[in-house]
């Protein structure tokens, strides 16, 4: 199983970026797993950022995001997006896309993410 996460770049604060995550294999039926994004800086643990169900009609978000993203998804294309407005310089990060087969849950702790994506960067200027 391959996630391939694209979208990062050089935003100003106050910008916006969508960030974009395919995923392909064989054996991997995108629809039924939970999609989420994650975001890492240097030296920190690896973040919950959003969420959302296998079929998209559920999603959860990190307060310090909640508000200026949205996750989304299109399962014919095994895409997950994240659109981020409003970015603030504290959104600098690696950005990471995830897949979880197991039970829509607001809260699926972060060992229980079965497939990990290369991250992107993401860079916010002041």
């Amino acid at each position: 199983v391959q996630l391939q996460a694209s979208g990062g770049g050089l935003v100003q604060a106050g910008g916006s970026l969508r960030l974009s995550c395919a995923a392909a294999g064989r054996a991997f039926s995108f629809k039924r797993y939970i999609m989420a994004w994650f975001r890492q800086t240097s030296g920190s643990e690896r973040e919950f950022v959003a969420a959302i169900s296998s079929n998209g009609g559920s999603s959860t978000y990190a307060d310090s995001v909640r508000g200026r993203f949205t996750i989304s998804r299109d399962n014919a294309k095994n895409t997950v997006y994240l659109q981020m407005n409003g970015l603030k310089p504290d959104d600098t990060a690696v950005y990471y896309c995830a897949a979880d087969g197991g039970s829509w849950s607001e809260f699926v702790p972060i060992l229980r993410y079965d497939y990990w994506g290369v991250g992107t960067q993401v860079t916010v200027s002041s």
